[in-house]
C-alpha cells in the first residue's frame, strides 16, 4: 500500500539531494572538523559552507549561525541565555499557543520563581499587538513568540513584535521551526535577536538544528564544553547533519516559490473540497495569514483519533489536533486557546503538505475522507441527535 504523507509539520522526508550530500560524511570524510590535520580540515571547510547556506536562507551572516541538535535545544538555549544575561529580570512574555519546547520550558521556569505572561489569541489564532505592548515591563528579560503555529499554520507578526521589544530594550526570540523554508525570511531587515530552526521540518534528517544569534547579542551557552561553535555550543560537530541542513536550506530557498504557489494550491483544493463535501466542518485559524502548506479542519461530532485510524487503513498520514492520541481526553492547548467548540475541537485533523505531494494524492484523500466521516458519524449518538435537531429546525 502506498503511503500518502500529509503530516509534514510533524516531520519531513529527507530530500534525495540532502541524503546524497551527507552520505560521504558518514562514510569517507569522517574526520573531526576541529582537528589540525588536512583530513579533518576538509571537513571543517564543508561545515563552513553549510553555515553559509543556512545563513543565506535566513538573510543572516554565517557567524550568526550556531548549530544545535534540534529546535527544542535552540529554544532552550535562547531563553535560558537571556535569563542568565539579565539575572535581575524575572519576567518572560510568550503566548498560550507555543510549541511545548517553549511552553513547557516557561512552565518549568515559573516553578523556579519567574513570572510568565502567556498572551491569549483570538478565535482565529491571532495575537493582539496592543495587548502585547502592554505586557512588556522593565522586568521583562525576553519575549519568545513562534513565527508560525505548528497546528494551524497561523503566522504571528513577529517582525513588528520584535521591533516593539527592541524599543523597550527587551531581547526577542522566535521559534521559527515551522516557518523556515515555507515563507520568505530576511533577518537582516528585522529586530529579531534569536531564532530557532530544525532540520527535519525542511527535508533534512532529525537530530540537527540551528540557532540564529544576532551579532552583538550577549549569549551564555546552554552546552558548555569545547571551543566548537566559537564557544557558543560545546560538543563535536554533527558533520553529516550539518552538511544535510546546509543543503536542505539551499533547496528550501530554491523551492520557496513552489511552496507558495503549487503547495498552496494543493492545500486550498484539499481544504475547499472537504468543506464542500462534508457538512458541519470548519477550518481552525486565520485562513489568510498562515503557512501555505497547512490546514487544520474540524469535523463535528467525531473523534480525531478515529479519523486518523481509518485514514491509516488507506495509507493516509495526518495528525489530530486533539491530544487524545497521547492518552488525554482534552483537545490541544492551541484549539482550547482559540475557543474552538468542544464538539469541533475533538474532531480536528491537521493536513500539512510539502513539495512532494501531488494532485493525485489530494484527490485520493478527497475520495476517502467524506465516507470515513459519514461512517463515523453513523456510529456517533451525538451526531444522530444533532441530525434530528437539524431536521426539526430545518
Amino acid at each position: 500500500m502506498k503511503t500518502l504523507y500529509f503530516d509534514n509539520n510533524a516531520t519531513t522526508r529527507v530530500a534525495p539531494e540532502v541524503l546524497e550530500a551527507m552520505l560521504p560524511y558518514l562514510k569517507d570524510f569522517y574526520g573531526n572538523p576541529s582537528s589540525m590535520h588536512a583530513f579533518g580540515g576538509q571537513v571543517a571547510v564543508r561545515v563552513r559552507e553549510a553555515r553559509e547556506q543556512v545563513a543565506a536562507l535566513l538573510g543572516a551572516q554565517p557567524d550568526e549561525i550556531v548549530f544545535t541538535s534540534c529546535g527544542t535545544e535552540s529554544d532552550n538555549a535562547a531563553i535560558r541565555s537571556a535569563l542568565l544575561q539579565a539575572p535581575e529580570k524575572r519576567h518572560i512574555v510568550t503566548s498560550r499557543v507555543e510549541h511545548p519546547a517553549v511552553k513547557a520550558l516557561c512552565a518549568d521556569l515559573a516553578l523556579r520563581g519567574y513570572r510568565v505572561t502567556e498572551l491569549p489569541v483570538d478565535s482565529e489564532g491571532r495575537l493582539d499587538l496592543d495587548q502585547y505592548r502592554k505586557s512588556l515591563t522593565p522586568d521583562t528579560a525576553i519575549v519568545s513568540l513562534m513565527w508560525a503555529n505548528n497546528e494551524t499554520g497561523v503566522v504571528f507578526p513577529v517582525v513588528e513584535a520584535a521591533q516593539i521589544a527592541r524599543e523597550r530594550g527587551v531581547l526577542f526570540h522566535t521559534d521559527a521551526v515551522q516557518a523556515v523554508g515555507k515563507i520568505p525570511i530576511d533577518l537582516s531587515k528585522t529586530a529579531i535577536d534569536m531564532l530557532s530552526l530544525s532540520g527535519h521540518k525542511l527535508h533534512a534528517p532529525k537530530g540537527i538544528g540551528a540557532l540564529y544569534l544576532r551579532r552583538g547579542t550577549k549569549f551564555s551557552p546552554f552546552l558548555i564544553g569545547g571551543h566548537q561553535e566559537k564557544g557558543r555550543r560545546g560538543g563535536t560537530e554533527n558533520t553529516p547533519g550539518i552538511v544535510a541542513l546546509g543543503k536542505a536550506c539551499e533547496l528550501a530557498a530554491e523551492n520557496l516559490e513552489i511552496e507558495n504557489t503549487l503547495v498552496r494550491r494543493l492545500r486550498d483544493r484539499l481544504e475547499n473540497r472537504i468543506l464542500s463535501l462534508v457538512p458541519n466542518t470548519r477550518v481552525n485559524g486565520d485562513r489568510f495569514n498562515r503557512l501555505p502548506n497547512t490546514t487544520n479542519i474540524s469535523f463535528e461530532f467525531v473523534e480525531g483519533e478515529a479519523i486518523l485510524l481509518m485514514m491509516n487503513e488507506y495509507g493516509i498520514c495526518a495528525s489530530s489536533g486533539s491530544a487524545c492520541t497521547s492518552g488525554s481526553l482534552q483537545p490541544s492547548h492551541v484549539l482550547r486557546s482559540m475557543g474552538v467548540p468542544y464538539t469541533m475541537a475533538h474532531g480536528s485533523i491537521r493536513f500539512s503538505l510539502s513539495i512532494y505531494n501531488t494532485e493525485e494524492e489530494v484527490d485520493f484523500v478527497l475520495e476517502k475522507v467524506p465516507p470515513i466521516i459519514e461512517t463515523l458519524r453513523g456510529l456517533s449518538p451525538f451526531w444522530k441527535e444533532n441530525a434530528k435537531v437539524c431536521q426539526k429546525t430545518g
